[in-house]
C-alpha cells in the first residue's frame, strides 16, 4: 500500500533534484518499502514514551516520599497543572491536530521550499503569541491566580506560594509549545522516537529538583517549580539538532496572509477546545478540588498520574502515529483506507484500554501502597487516592478512544463537529460535578467520576458522528474480536483478584516484598490475558498495517 507521501521529496531531496543531483542526502527518509508499519511505529513511539512514563512514575514516588500531600504540594500540583495541561493541549492536542494535516498536505503536494516557508512562518507567529501571553501572565500572576486557586484565598501563605510558583512555571507554555511544534515536524516525517522520548527530561528535572534543590529553599516545594522551567528549556533545545539534520530547522520570519498559516489558525482555534475536553475537565476538577479539604488536589494528582500511565504510553503513541497517516489518506482521497485505519486504531485501543482499566480498579490499593505509602503518605491518603483512581480508571477506555476518534475529524480538517461535541461533554461534566460533589457529597471522588462519565459521552458522540457520516465503518471480524476480549478480560480479572488477596496485608509488608509481589501479580495478569488471546487465535500479525 503506497501513499503520495512515499513519492514526495523528503528534506533535502528537492534542491538536489533541481541541481540535477540525485545522490543520497544526509538522513534521507527510507524508501517506501522500508517504511515502518503502523504497529511498529506505534511500538517505537510507545517504547520511548514508556521510558518517559516510567521516569514519571519514579518522579511521583519521589514527590510522595519527599513531600507527601499537604499545602505546599497542593500549591505546586495546581501550579504544575497549568503548564502540564498546556503540554497536553499543545503537544498532544490542538496544535498537533491542526498543524500536522496541513504540513502533511504540503509535504505531499508542495516543494521543499514551500514546506520550509510554512515552518518558518508558523514558528514566527506561534513563538511571538506565546511570548506575549507568557509575559502578561507572569506580570499579572496574582490576578490570574485568583480564579484558578480561589480555594486557597482564605489561606494567604498558601495562595502567595501558588502565585510565586505560577510565575516560575508559566513560561513553560512557550517552551513546551515550541517543543511540540518541533515534535510535530518530526512526527510528520515519521521520526517518532525523539518526540516521544523528550518528556523524559521533565521527569529527570523534577526528580533532581526534589532531591537536590529543595533543601536550599525555605519552602522546599518551590524547587519543583524551577524544575519545570529548567525542563522546558532542555526539552526545546533537545529536538533542534534533529530538525537541523533533516534541513527543516525553523528560521522564524513573518509573512502576512500566508495560506498555510491561515488554515492552521482556523483549525487550531476551535481545536484548542474540541480535542482537549477531557484535559479541560481534569483541569476543572483540580480547580474545584482547591475548594475542598486540604490534600484533595494532591489525591487527585496521584490518582490521575496512575491513570495517565497507560493513557500516555499507549493511546498517545497510537494517536501520534495515526494522525499523519490519516492526513495522508485524506489527501489521497482514499476513504476506504481512512475508515480501515480508524477501525484498526480503535481495536488496538480496546485491546489495551479494557485490561488496563480493570487492573487499575482491582489493584488500586496494592499499587498505591507499594508506590506511595510512607510516613508522609499515610493509610488515609491511600484510601482517598484509591477512590479517585478507581473512578478515573472507569473512564480509561473513553479517554483512550477520544485520542483516536478526534484525529478522525482533524485529519479531515473538520473542527466544528468536535467542538459541538466538546461543549455538550463540558456542560454535562460540570452538571455531574455539582451533583456528585456538592449534592451527593462524593468529594474529590465525585470529580473523578464526573470526568469519566463525561469522557464516555464525548467518545460516544465522536464515534457516532464518524459512523453516521460514513467516515468510520466497522470492519469484518468485530464479533469474534469482542468474544476473545471478553473471555481474556474475565479470566485476567479473576487471576488478579486471587493473586492480590486482601489489600490490608500489603500494609504490613516491607517495601521490597510489596514491589516484588506487585510485579508478580501484574506479570501474572498480563500473561493470563495474552495467553487467552493467543489460545483463541489472536495474533500480532492481525494488527500490522503499512504506514
Amino acid at each position: 500500500m503506497s501513499s503520495s507521501s512515499s513519492n514526495s521529496p523528503e528534506p533535502g531531496q528537492d534542491e538536489n533534484r533541481q541541481n540535477g543531483d540525485v545522490s543520497p542526502v544526509a538522513d534521507p527518509a527510507p524508501p517506501p518499502k522500508a517504511r515502518a508499519g503502523l504497529l511498529r511505529s506505534s511500538a517505537i513511539t510507545g517504547s520511548m514514551t514508556f521510558v518517559s512514563r516510567m521516569l514519571g512514575l519514579v518522579r511521583d514516588v519521589v514527590l510522595a516520599h519527599v513531600f507527601g500531600p499537604g499545602d505546599g504540594s497542593d500549591a505546586f500540583f495546581l501550579a504544575f497543572k497549568i503548564p502540564n495541561f498546556l503540554r497536553r493541549l499543545f503537544a498532544e492536542g490542538a496544535f498537533n491536530q491542526a498543524f500536522v494535516p496541513v504540513l502533511s498536505e504540503y509535504r505531499s503536494q508542495r516543494t521543499l521550499a514551500e514546506v520550509q516557508t510554512l515552518i518558518n512562518v508558523v514558528a514566527a507567529y506561534l513563538g511571538t503569541i506565546l511570548l506575549v501571553i507568557s509575559a502578561v501572565v507572569v506580570a499579572a500572576a496574582p490576578l490570574v491566580a485568583w480564579p484558578i486557586a480561589y480555594g486557597f484565598t482564605d489561606e494567604p501563605a498558601k495562595f502567595a506560594l501558588f502565585v510565586d510558583m505560577l510565575r516560575i512555571t508559566f513560561p513553560y507554555l512557550f517552551l513546551i509549545s515550541m517543543t511540540a511544534f518541533a515534535g510535530s515536524i518530526l512526527n510528520s516525517y515519521d521520526r517518532f522516537a525523539v518526540p516521544a522520548l523528550t518528556p523524559s527530561l521533565l521527569n529527570i528535572s523534577l526528580i533532581g529538583s526534589a532531591l537536590i534543590l529543595s533543601p536550599y529553599f525555605d519552602q522546599p516545594e518551590i524547587a519543583l517549580a524551577w524544575g519545570v522551567l529548567i525542563a522546558g528549556i532542555g526539552q526545546f533545545l533537545f529536538q533542534l539538532p534533529f530538525l537541523a539534520r533533516m534541513r527543516l530547522l525553523p528560521k522564524p520570519r513573518f509573512e502576512r496572509g500566508h495560506e498555510g498559516v491561515s488554515r492552521i489558525l482556523r483549525l487550531m482555534m476551535p481545536a484548542l477546545f474540541g480535542v482537549s475536553v477531557s484535559q479541560i475537565n481534569l483541569l476543572l476538577d483540580t480547580v474545584i478540588a482547591s475548594l475542598l479539604v486540604s490534600g484533595s488536589v494532591s489525591w487527585l494528582y496521584f490518582s490521575e498520574r496512575l491513570m495517565d500511565l497507560p493513557l500516555g504510553i499507549f493511546a498517545v503513541a497510537v494517536a501520534t502515529v495515526v494522525l499523519p497517516s490519516l492526513s495522508r489518506r485524506h489527501a489521497e482521497k482514499s476513504s476506504h483506507e481512512f475508515a480501515a485505519l480508524l477501525d484498526w486504531a480503535f481495536r488496538l485501543i480496546l485491546l489495551i484500554a479494557i485490561p488496563a482499566s480493570l487492573a487499575l480498579v482491582l489493584l488500586a490499593q496494592p499499587m498505591i501502597i507499594t508506590l506511595f505509602q510512607n510516613d508522609n503518605f499515610d493509610v488515609f491518603d491511600v484510601t482517598q487516592v484509591t477512590l479517585s483512581l478507581q473512578a478515573y480508571a472507569l473512564g480509561l477506555t473513553a479517554f483512550m478512544a477520544i485520542k483516536v476518534f478526534a484525529p478522525g475529524y482533524y485529519a479531515r480538517q473538520n473542527t466544528s463537529t468536535p467542538v459541538r461535541i466538546g461543549i455538550v461533554a463540558m456542560v454535562v461534566n460540570m452538571f455531574l460535578n455539582i451533583l456528585l460533589v456538592f449534592v451527593l457529597d462524593f468529594a474529590h471522588t465525585g470529580l473523578a467520576l464526573a470526568t469519566s462519565l463525561a469522557a464516555f459521552l464525548n467518545a460516544g458522540l465522536l464515534l457516532f458522528g464518524l459512523w453516521r457520516g460514513g467516515i468510520y465503518q466497522f470492519q469484518p471480524g468485530w464479533g469474534l474480536f469482542l468474544a476473545r476480549m471478553l473471555l481474556a478480560n474475565v479470566l485476567m480479572a479473576g487471576m488478579l483478584v486471587w493473586a492480590a488477596g486482601d489489600w490490608r496485608m500489603w500494609l504490613e509488608w516491607p517495601v521490597a516484598q510489596r514491589a516484588s509481589m506487585l510485579a508478580v501479580v501484574c506479570v501474572g495478569g498480563l500473561v493470563t490475558y495474552l495467553a487467552v488471546l493467543f489460545l483463541t487465535g489472536m495474533r500480532a500479525a492481525d494488527f500490522r498495517r503499512q504506514a
